[in-house]
């Protein structure tokens, strides 16, 4: 069964969309039965303390592989995911007078506020596919040269032969590329070709082949030369932004590419800003202290 999970840019439990999903018992029936199939992750506009309220979008899909229950915390589990596809084009709840999910929607054509409560909750087939392909905007990669079906999938396709590296590629570098607004974060260059095509590229911090998830959280818009550094480990990053530099020193004068402040330029958006996880995995395996 398919599902929805409601989580919001900076939550209250201990998700992380991209490997798991934390909830109290109430919803234990109800995610157990989206194991084995695909859910769709739902940002709600609810803030938390401080925080300004989320965007009503359904921003990303994932298969739950399983649940497991929380050691430190009783009476509360975790939904173990893989597969994470992030939509490049966040979904609203309704566009006009549609709803994706119909159960949002009472009779009378309002919303049903007592269902949008419910943190986790079913989805048909029909109403998930429909999520899925408007997030998934075939306009959206005309810049890459890429051609999406935006017919309904065959009777027999299954989501993951359907997100395929040919949607999950151009999808990953267009998200990062806007996020940081088509900046290298390192050197602070926009560099425009003359085809009018952003030189900047989005690099994998874990890469795809650690099983690294397609998120932007888990990306860094870098040049082309920054890039190679950053895969070869010459240069890294910290939680807080700062640049990090090889002892064994960057080859000739490339460190001229790196802004005099030494710090990263990030998205003004949080949730869009690279994840301690993925930052820590990278200095701890690729940097060359």
């Amino acid at each position: 069964m398919k599902g929805i999970f409601t989580t919001k840019v900076i939550p209250e439990y201990d998700d992380l969309p991209e490997r798991q999903y934390h909830f109290p018992q109430t919803y234990l029936k109800q995610a157990e039965r989206c194991v084995g199939d695909w859910i769709v992750y739902y940002e709600p506009r609810r803030s938390t303390g401080d925080q300004p309220g989320g965007r009503q979008v359904y921003f990303a899909t994932a298969m739950v592989t399983g649940i497991r229950p929380d050691p430190k915390l009783p009476g509360h589990y975790y939904a173990d995911v893989q597969g994470y596809f992030e939509f490049p084009r966040p979904v609203p709840f309704r566009e006009g007078q549609h709803y994706y999910e119909s159960i949002l929607q009472r009779d009378d054509g309002a919303t049903n506020k007592g269902a949008f409560g419910r943190a986790v909750r079913g989805v048909p087939d029909d109403e998930f596919w429909a999520i899925l392909q408007a997030g998934i905007a075939s306009d959206l990669f005309d810049e890459e040269a890429e051609s999406l079906v935006a017919e309904p999938p065959p009777e027999r396709a299954t989501v993951e032969t359907f997100l395929n590296r040919k949607v999950r590629d151009p999808a990953f570098r267009r998200l990062v590329r806007q996020a940081y607004d088509l900046r290298c974060a390192v050197s602070g260059l926009r560099l425009i070709n003359g085809g009018g095509r952003p030189e900047v590229q989005a690099a994998h911090i874990m890469p795809v082949e650690h099983n690294g998830p397609d998120t932007v959280r888990n990306g860094i818009a870098l040049s082309g030369t920054v890039h190679w550094l950053f895969d070869r480990g010459l240069i890294s990053f910290a939680n807080d932004g700062r640049i990090l530099e090889s002892s064994h020193g960057l080859p000739d004068e490339m460190g001229r590419l790196i802004r005099p402040e030494r710090r990263l330029l990030l998205p003004q958006q949080p949730a869009f800003r690279p994840h301690p996880a993925y930052l820590q995995w990278h200095r701890e395996n690729q940097f060359k202290r």
